[in-house]
Order: structure tokens, then C-alpha cells, then sequence
């Protein structure tokens, strides 16, 4: 009879199959982490782009020049 070979997926086989899952919501976790504690910082960037691309005054500037 043949030995077989121990492989970490044979000894536990749940532990391979759930890390994929458990990195990805770590990975979520941080994002939001990070956009709520810069939330201040990203919605007076956004406003300030928005602001300036929406703004008819620099485009028309733009336009003369």
C-alpha cells in the first residue's frame, strides 16, 4: 500500500477554500474605513471638480483664450 503525501488541503480542507472570501472583506473593510474617515476631504475635492468642470464661467474663458 501507498503512503500518501499531507498536504495543508488535506489536513484541513475548510481553510483553503475560505481565504479568498475572508481577504476580500477584509480588503472592503479598509476602503470603507478609509472613505469614512477622509469623507470630509473626498466631498470637498469632489465639490471643488465639479464646481470647476460644471462651472460655465471657465469654460468660456477657456474658450476666448
Amino acid at each position: 500500500m501507498k503512503k500518501e503525501k499531507r498536504t495543508p488541503e488535506k489536513m484541513n480542507p475548510r481553510s483553503a477554500k475560505g481565504m479568498g472570501t475572508v481577504e476580500i472583506v477584509i480588503i472592503i473593510a479598509i476602503l470603507v474605513s478609509l472613505a469614512l474617515i477622509f469623507r470630509v476631504a473626498l466631498s470637498k475635492y469632489s465639490s471643488t471638480i465639479m464646481s470647476y468642470v460644471f462651472d460655465d464661467e471657465n469654460v468660456i474663458d477657456q474658450l476666448k483664450e
